[in-house]
């Protein structure tokens, strides 16, 4: 079941992708991140109201959000702190840069994630686990040989160093997700902390963005905005659920999850009429090919 729910998250992501690239064209950042968390706080507070205050939806419902203590409102917190942290990394290098290059730089976030278990929690690789790293490594440096014909350097351009910061914090955020999911039920952690993101949003939008905004690129409303919002609030449902299965492996679903370039790149492609297609599509392919070594080390 949860390999379906991974699965699942995944199809969501990469439409999230999609139109996270089609709201920021020629678009303000911040206030779109803004209107994303605050259409993603909109879509739970319905559950937290019924459940919380009304106690109207029984606690067995998958929908049923339960109350937390102290200490475990700082434990989301802190996971909102690290999404948000990624999400504006993440939210700028896919403003400047084209998706079809975006997408695979995301999909070697399961790489950060074995890094991590490495040196974080001491766990030991194994040979496959070791030959996807490798792969993966290889598919960025093929890459960043494409990226130069569009005028990405990924050794200087700081859209690229952005996604980078944004692949590792997804990877710490997924490593502690699974921390999480031991002792918080996944509902919980789902509704409090796109609650918390929002006003943390709202303090960067009041402060920060709003006194500086005729400096900076105008904001105007885009259609895709809300699709942002509603296709990543499916993909992260169908994610913290899979994760609170006990069988569950982190580093699978991780993966999985990165299939979501599939979706993306199929529409850059396309759709978006970006360029050198070809070429990125094998280094697309090597990343895939990495990840199913990923896939059968972690089994």
């Amino acid at each position: 079941m949860w390999l379906l729910l991974a699965f699942c998250s995944a199809f969501c992501l990469g439409f999230y992708d999609v139109f996270k690239k089609i709201s920021l064209k020629e678009n303000a950042i911040l206030p779109v991140l803004a209107l994303n968390t605050l259409f993603s706080a909109s879509i739970f507070l319905p559950f937290l109201y019924f459940s919380v205050i009304t106690d109207s939806i029984e606690k067995e419902s998958l929908f049923y959000v339960a109350s937390l203590s102290v200490e475990n409102h700082a434990y989301v917190l802190l996971k909102s702190v690290i999404v948000l942290s990624s999400w504006i990394f993440g939210y700028m290098g896919m403003k400047h840069l084209p998706i079809t290059i975006v997408g695979p730089i995301n999909a070697t976030r399961p790489i950060f994630t074995l890094l991590g278990a490495l040196f974080i929690f001491g766990e030991q690789l194994n040979l496959y686990q070791w030959i996807g790293i490798c792969l993966g490594m290889l598919s960025i440096y093929l890459l960043s040989k494409v990226g130069k014909r569009e005028g990405v350097n990924f050794k200087h351009n700081k859209w690229v160093i952005c996604l980078f910061v944004a692949a590792v914090l997804g990877a710490i955020s997924g490593l502690y997700d699974k921390f999480l999911m031991q002792f918080i039920p996944p509902m919980a952690v789902q509704a409090w902390y796109t609650q918390y993101q929002c006003l943390l949003m709202g303090s960067v939008i009041l402060f920060i963005w709003y006194p500086q905004r005729k400096k900076t690129t105008p904001f105007h409303w885009s259609y895709a905005i809300p699709f942002i919002s509603l296709f990543v609030s499916i993909a992260d449902f169908a994610y913290f659920y899979a994760l609170s299965m006990e069988d569950a492996l982190i580093a699978v679903v991780s993966m999985i999850r990165r299939g979501s370039v599939l979706v993306s790149f199929a529409i850059g492609a396309f759709f978006l009429k970006e360029q050198n297609v070809r070429q990125k599509f094998w280094d697309l392919l090597l990343i895939l090919i990495g990840m199913l070594f990923l896939y059968f080390g972690s089994k």
